[in-house]
């Protein structure tokens, strides 16, 4: 009888040894997902980074790349990263923007980069919608809304915190740029209805969030930047205004429409940065359309002013455009994507990222997507109010502002438009760089919850333009810090 229990008690132990590592697998992050070598680098991170697709409705296939803290991985939040269009990859934030890898402009080598917004948090960089960069659906239909996308993006975080059950006890925070003012807060209004999300607050930056005050305001930033003059000034205020109100937004008045297109035509047409005023363009002052290598090219990143009211008419010039080619690329206008079309294209990149063979060629935005997408939410105040209602997650809306895609006025006004208690006056924000010691940020006016801050001298690309300023920012938002 004694050598029977002590028989077991070896037994016992293996079994609960076997249990214990089922259980420890059963709450790893994905060993399938893992990027052990990655080309381009001189040398491999000390951090871990995943790269995978996401499995979500109907069939789509959305790639993540994941990439953990340099800091506390295991107690660091998670900070879901979008990029906008909408139709454009979260891989150019993560490549040219905060990610740890900044890609050169041979398309080969990446280079780390300092100030990397993972050096505090574990950052998730998703493709969105499925057709974007990576993304695909098995059924190849690319037509979706912004009801659908929300839907989708958070599917995903569900995945992904299946597949890494390890941080889904972390904070959780989602950011994103540009198109991402409408991804970022109809994706927050989902996962704040979920206890199982550990969500904290929510950041974008020069976000698209009122077509309205957007159009309003970017007639004043071009008139204020000296890129109107005296006369066309003149004739807005004449023909656009009435009782000291201007709706350059949806006026019927011919004659301000005429004026209108006049300013469309200098912000957009003649040769100007629209991601950065004061900034060059690359490759010099691009055409609309050209025709390379057999690609109908179309620069255009999708928030073209009141181009709303006149989608239809645009989609059906492109698609007729379109159809005399064999496919289409989308190409923001002074924006150099080439390095990162060669490096994400390399088959040797695509495999260490496990990129499924039916993803089609990386391109920074998918036309198919931006064409046929359904813009459902024109104004997202909605959304804020019940974020902000909560009293318990905190809001960050930023703008470089030398931005003309989605100025920093637009969004200073949206967000005065929700009418929160104010709790700091607008004033300078400092940070400290290495090299000329403390400098001013920009701007920051703080509400309750809310905080409304301007990059100084920045586009619309702050992590790329300003990124000890944007790193300085990102931090005190995380960790709660004044700015």
């Amino acid at each position: 009888m004694k050598m029977q229990v002590l028989l077991c008690v070896p037994q016992m132990q293996v079994l609960l040894c076997v249990l214990l590592v089922l259980l420890c697998e059963c709450a790893a992050a994905p060993a399938a997902d893992e990027v052990t070598f990655l080309p381009g680098l001189q040398k491999q991170p000390s951090f871990r980074h995943f790269s995978g697709h996401l499995d979500v409705a109907d069939g789509k296939h959305l790639h993540y790349w994941f990439v953990e803290s340099q800091n506390k991985p295991a107690s660091d939040p998670v900070v879901l990263w979008l990029n906008g269009g909408p139709g454009c990859s979260s891989l150019d934030g993560l490549l040219t923007e905060h990610g740890p890898f900044l890609v050169q402009d041979d398309g080969v080598t990446l280079q780390y980069n300092p100030y990397s917004w993972n050096k505090i948090a574990n950052m998730l960089y998703l493709e969105s919608p499925a057709g974007v960069g990576f993304s695909y659906s098995d059924d190849k239909n690319y037509k979706t809304n912004d009801t659908e996308v929300s839907m989708n993006n958070y599917l995903a975080l569900k995945e992904f915190f299946r597949l890494f059950p390890e941080f889904s006890s972390n904070e959780l925070f989602l950011t994103g740029e540009s198109y991402g003012g409408i991804y970022i807060p109809t994706l927050a209004e989902r996962v704040m209805e979920d206890p199982s999300l550990n969500l904290q607050g929510v950041a974008v930056g020069n976000g698209m969030a009122s077509y309205e005050l957007n159009d309003n305001s970017l007639v004043f930033f071009a008139y204020y930047h000296g890129l109107l003059g005296s006369q066309l000034w003149t004739q807005l205020q004449t023909f656009c205004c009435k009782d000291g109100t201007c709706n350059f937004y949806n006026n019927q008045n011919q004659n301000c429409t005429e004026c209108l297109s006049e300013v469309q035509d200098i912000v957009y047409g003649s040769g100007l940065n629209m991601y950065n005023l004061y900034a060059s363009c690359p490759g010099g002052v691009p055409h609309r359309y050209s025709v390379e290598r057999g690609q109908l090219l179309i620069r255009d990143l999708g928030n073209i002013f009141v181009k709303h009211q006149v989608t239809q008419q645009w989609n059906q010039k492109f698609q007729s455009l379109a159809a005399l080619h064999l496919s289409v690329r989308l190409d923001p206008p002074c924006t150099n994507s080439t390095p990162s079309s060669l490096y994400l294209n390399n088959p040797y990149v695509r495999k260490a990222l496990h990129i499924s063979p039916d993803a089609l060629d990386w391109v920074i935005c998918s036309a198919e997507v931006n064409l046929n997408y359904g813009r459902v939410y024109l104004d997202v105040s909605k959304q804020y109010l019940k974020l902000l209602a909560a009293l318990k997650y905190r809001v960050l809306i930023y703008n470089g502002d030398v931005d003309m895609a989605c100025n920093f006025m637009g969004d200073e006004w949206f967000v005065e438009s929700l009418h929160q208690q104010v709790q700091v006056q607008r004033r300078p924000w400092l940070f400290d760089d290495d090299d000329e010691g403390q400098q001013v940020g920009g701007f920051v006016k703080e509400f309750d919850n809310i905080v409304f801050l301007t990059v100084k001298g920045s586009g619309h690309m702050v992590p790329s333009d300003k990124p000890v300023a944007a790193f300085a920012m990102f931090t005190r938002f995380i960790r709660k810090q004044p700015y």
